[in-house]
């Protein structure tokens, strides 16, 4: 079975996708949005490279928005004009790279950045 990239879902289909499987994403204006907090234009500079570069791997680009703790993600395809299949499948990808913890489990063992310290702590998250 082929999968269409380009067939775009009705508004009603993309905010209940968004509600199951990407909860801190909403729907507005015609784009699917998330908007991720850091703890300085740092933590700003590094969500950009990283979705920069899964965009760019997946070959499908987000608009971006940029202040110094904070980026908004922006995603529709224009080709199709609206939303599709891609932006669900890239939203997903940027949404698990960006709020990897690895010090989270318990265990690990990678320690991840310190938290509690603002001088390395970069994203704020959920």
């Amino acid at each position: 079975m082929t999968i269409d990239r380009k067939a775009t879902f009705t508004p009603e289909e993309i905010v209940a996708r968004l509600k199951a499987e990407l909860p801190h994403w909403r729907y507005e204006d015609g784009w699917i949005r998330r908007t991720y907090k850091t703890n300085s234009w740092k933590g700003t500079l590094m969500v950009i490279n990283t979705v920069g570069h899964l965009a760019e791997a997946a070959w499908h680009h987000p608009d971006l928005t940029a202040s110094y703790a904070w980026v908004e993600v922006r995603l529709q395809s224009h080709d199709a004009k609206g939303i599709t299949v891609r932006d669900f499948a890239l939203a997903k990808k940027i949404e698990e790279v960006v709020q990897w913890q690895p010090g989270a489990a318990e265990n690990a063992p990678l320690e991840g950045t310190p938290q509690h310290d603002l001088r390395f702590a970069y994203v704020k998250y959920d």
